[in-house]
């Protein structure tokens, strides 16, 4: 994040969103440069000013991603534009450009600045598509393996072995806890911007795009609810989130 910079009345004001998918990419500035330079010119074009920026370095088919939500935060309390240098720089989810579409913030990307709303759902679908493709190729070829006789899985959970599910029991709970814990901030964040109701903190959550427990896209007040009760749960037993299920 650079240090804020103001505008005068009526100046356009954007904040820039970058993004990397390795560490390797963010420590070297690969790709960065050219992001920089897209959202310079466009800013340029368009006679504003870049008062704020964030960047991330985060696979982009994932969802909950600190940065970006920072961003969205930023652009609501400055009222200014989110800019991104490529669409894919941003996700290569339908329903997290949907949800950012309908998050009360606008955004801009500069290789398709006059984008309607249909053609850029049409673009992440098309991203999105291509995520699924790769997806169904691994999965297909798992399957093929296990035809010639490959074992899969984890050879060490034996049928009727009572430690070995208590062992996952233990897993899934500590993963319960850990996943609630990252939530967590989020549903803080959303009270903080005035989410009042469980019904509030699940529409504020979807919007976001983080997933639920389960992996899906839409949350519920009772999700919520459960959410927050667990890392009340683990707070009470005084035990941080990694350590309540050992």
């Amino acid at each position: 994040m650079k240090g804020r910079v103001y505008s005068g009345p009526g100046v356009p004001r954007f904040i820039s969103y970058y993004r990397v998918s390795t560490e390797r990419q963010g420590a070297s500035g690969l790709g960065l440069d050219a992001q920089r330079e897209a959202v310079a010119r466009h800013v340029a074009a368009a006679q504003g000013v870049l008062v704020d920026e964030f960047q991330e370095i985060e696979s982009g088919k994932k969802n909950d991603r600190p940065q970006i939500a920072a961003a969205l935060a930023a652009c609501r309390l400055r009222r200014a534009t989110l800019i991104i240098a490529k669409l894919d720089r941003l996700a290569r989810n339908v329903l997290f450009i949907s949800s950012l579409m309908e998050s009360g913030v606008d955004f801009v990307a500069c290789d398709n600045p006059h984008a309607t709303r249909l053609t850029i759902h049409i673009l992440a679908a098309v991203a999105e598509h291509e995520r699924e493709q790769i997806s169904q190729r691994t999965i297909a070829a798992l399957a093929a393996a296990k035809a010639r006789g490959v074992k899969l899985g984890n050879p060490k959970l034996k049928p009727g072995d009572r430690w070995a599910t208590r062992r996952a029991s233990q897993a899934r709970t500590k993963a319960a806890n850990n996943y609630a814990a990252d939530v967590l901030p989020y549903i803080e964040a959303a009270r903080a911007a005035g989410c009042g109701s469980l019904r509030e903190l699940a529409r504020a959550l979807t919007a976001r795009g983080v997933e639920t427990p389960a992996g899906g896209k839409q949350w519920t007040a009772a999700q919520v609810r459960r959410v927050v009760a667990r890392t009340n749960l683990v707070a009470a037993d005084g035990a941080r989130p990694d350590e309540a299920a050992d």
